[in-house]
């Protein structure tokens, strides 16, 4: 009976190789459900529907340029400075509280970078303050820029297209975005205490209460361009408790002629100052101008001031909204 006795070790080798690739297949399946959970724990992928373009990031983006301040200044807020490889296009300093964290940036450009700009940064996500930022003359169209492997966010609240603009811009929206800007760039809960910081910051404001009219002058000699009444302006003044006599007018800004300013005799005047077109330009103009300097307002000086990067939405928005009635309070006096 050799046969038997032949048999027997094979079968316990065919054994073990069986048990071995049991074990494997375990194993395997063991590991896809540890990088599963992990996965899951760690809330990626993400997927957004970011002005029309879907935006999936498998994992938290670690190469970051930002165009725009708004964008670069939320960035700083949530502390993702060391993710940061570049700026562009900043609308002036910013805030205080940041200056130490953007100490070390890179500004790739004044304006909007090129293409060539952007890429030798080597994002892996570039996010941009305005849809406009993101084209063939400008960084790179999203199309573009995702076939070479990087990904494109577009700050929610300028997108454009039917069904993606907000319509009116409102805190909620603001906040709301704040939190989606944690999901995407894996740090939710430094978008909540953010959210929570804000939100107890504009609960605490108390807007004036005089129904005070008030015209936002954001640019322009001739003709000028002025906040509309659903754009972060018409936001910020609401909250502030200021009626806007470009209430009216269904868009973020818009042209306004002079005659329509002197004939609605804004009881206050918000004044955008800005590095290309400051403040005190925009009240030589006011005063020089035969249309305007007859305005009670404007022989009272009864000006408020809000800084550029505070008109588009981001974490500077409550912010002018205290400043603004601040103001109001100092101009009683």
């Amino acid at each position: 009976m050799p046969a038997p006795r032949r048999l027997a070790p094979l079968l316990t080798l065919s054994a073990a190789a069986l048990l071995l690739a049991g074990c494997a297949a375990t194993s395997t399946a063991s590991s896809g459900a540890d990088d599963a959970t992990a996965a899951a724990a760690s809330g990626y992928p993400v997927t957004i529907d970011n002005c029309g373009t879907e935006v999936t990031l498998d994992e938290a983006p670690e190469r970051i340029v930002t165009i725009k301040s708004s964008t670069l200044e939320l960035l700083l807020a949530l502390g993702l400075e060391d993710r940061i490889v570049g700026t562009a296009f900043g609308d002036g300093p910013v805030p205080d509280a940041y200056a130490d964290a953007a100490s070390g940036l890179e500004a790739l450009s004044d304006k909007v970078p090129s293409q060539e700009v952007t890429l030798a940064a080597e994002p892996d996500l570039v996010f941009a303050g305005w849809e406009s930022n993101l084209s063939a003359e400008g960084a790179g169209d999203r199309e573009t820029l995702a076939k070479l492997g990087v990904a494109t966010y577009v700050a929610p609240a300028a997108c454009k297209a039917e069904g993606y603009m907000p319509n009116p811009l409102t805190f909620d929206e603001v906040l709301r975005e704040f939190e989606e800007a944690g999901e995407l760039f894996g740090v939710r809960d430094a978008a909540a205490d953010l959210v929570a910081e804000q939100r107890a910051e504009l609960d605490a404001i108390e807007p004036n209460d005089e129904g005070l009219t008030a015209l936002w002058y954001s640019s322009g000699d001739d003709t000028p361009y002025v906040g509309a009444g659903i754009g972060a302006p018409q936001m910020i003044m609401d909250a502030a408790g200021l009626e806007n006599i470009a209430a009216g007018v269904e868009d973020t800004w818009t042209s306004m002629s002079w005659e329509a300013i002197v004939a609605a005799n804004p009881d206050v005047i918000v004044l955008v100052d800005a590095a290309w077109n400051t403040a005190e330009q925009k009240i030589a103009h006011l005063e020089q101008n035969p249309a305007t300097a007859a305005l009670p307002a404007v022989q009272e000086q009864r000006y408020l001031i809000v800084d550029f990067p505070a008109t588009e939405a981001g974490v500077r928005n409550v912010g002018a909204v205290a400043s603004l009635v601040e103001q109001l309070g100092s101009l009683e006096n």
